[in-house]
């Protein structure tokens, strides 16, 4: 990992804490379940922490490495990623100029509340919001032809921060994970851009972990998911020297619901529960719908008793602002 630029954005390793209250708890309803734990990867550090820092450590690296002075990326109205960019770009003296893709239609706390009014205080600029289904990538490009055209050095980073650089921080996690003080048999988290869930899988499999990766799904059916993040899963561990299996990835898309960020019942009933038994907040989009997840998994004996599992909190709660009407 010391061949690529990195910057220091985070807090890590990030902790691994058990979830004594609600294992508790699922006994008494379920009977023998696995070993609940939580990695904290809401508590990298950056604007609220998230799982978007460990990727633009390296993101950021690479861009100062080629001289950028400014990031430009892109995401939903209320995007994590767009927040930690912002923050990033803050850190490290860079400018930021940020897409946004309004994928659903809500309210004006949702345009403008949670993570929105972070970006700006952030000191990022919101170039354009533009309609669903726009083709964003082609859209940063477009912009940051402007950019140079007024003499700018501009840095383009996918949304999620996803591609094989951003998700080195996973790799990079990986060793954190297989160092636990428990032996991992799961790794359970919400996945979407696909780089979070890529790098972990091409990092376990480079460290010879046991653990398995289920990637709930939070924006598109099972194959499509599968087909995403095994694709960044290859180019990723060709970067580092790896291999990877198409059988490593594991996908569940029951929890999707209406569709990216729609908001769901076992969403807000997975957030209130671990609220109210851990003290942890959750986000409505990410880790709400993968924490919803994991509790159906273990009600339909998905897991061994005796298996170790970790829910891999990627942060977000900043987003709960933006959604105060689904929870009141």
């Amino acid at each position: 990992m010391t061949r690529f630029a990195r910057t220091q954005l985070g807090h890590f390793p990030t902790p691994l804490e058990p979830l004594s209250r609600l294992t508790g708890l699922l006994r008494e309803q379920h009977g023998q379940v696995p070993d609940l734990w939580i990695k904290r990867d809401d508590c990298t550090g950056l604007a609220t922490g998230g799982n978007k820092t460990r990727k633009l450590e390296f993101l950021v690296g690479d861009a100062l490495a080629q001289g950028a002075d400014t990031l430009i990326t892109q995401g939903a109205t209320q995007s994590n990623h767009a927040r930690q960019t912002a923050a990033a770009a803050a850190a490290a003296d860079m400018d930021c100029k940020i897409l946004l893709e309004q994928r659903q239609v809500r309210d004006e706390e949702y345009e403008n509340s949670g993570n929105v009014l972070l970006d700006e205080l952030l000191g990022a600029q919101i170039v354009r919001r533009l309609p669903a289904g726009t083709n964003m990538q082609a859209a940063m490009e477009e912009l940051a032809d402007e950019l140079r055209a007024d003499g700018k050095h501009p840095y383009v980073i996918p949304g999620g921060g996803s591609n094989p650089i951003g998700a080195l921080g996973y790799v990079d996690c990986a060793p954190e994970l297989d160092a636990a003080p428990v032996a991992v048999d799961w790794v359970v988290h919400g996945t979407g851009s696909a780089g979070t869930q890529a790098g972990l899988v091409a990092g376990l499999a480079t460290v010879r972990s046991r653990a398995k990766v289920l990637g709930v799904s939070v924006r598109q059916p099972e194959t499509k998911q599968v087909d995403a993040v095994f694709g960044l899963a290859e180019r990723t561990a060709e970067l580092i020297g790896g291999t990877v299996r198409r059988d490593d990835v594991l996908v569940d898309d029951r929890w999707v619901g209406g569709g990216y960020g729609v908001p769901t019942d076992e969403m807000v009933s997975a957030i209130r529960l671990l609220a109210s038994t851990e003290g942890i907040l959750l986000d409505p989009v990410y880790s709400g719908k993968g924490f919803a997840g994991l509790l159906g998994n273990i009600a339909d004996g998905k897991f061994a008793a005796t298996d170790t599992v970790v829910f891999l909190h990627t942060g977000g709660s900043a987003g709960l602002f933006g959604y105060r009407s689904t929870f009141q």
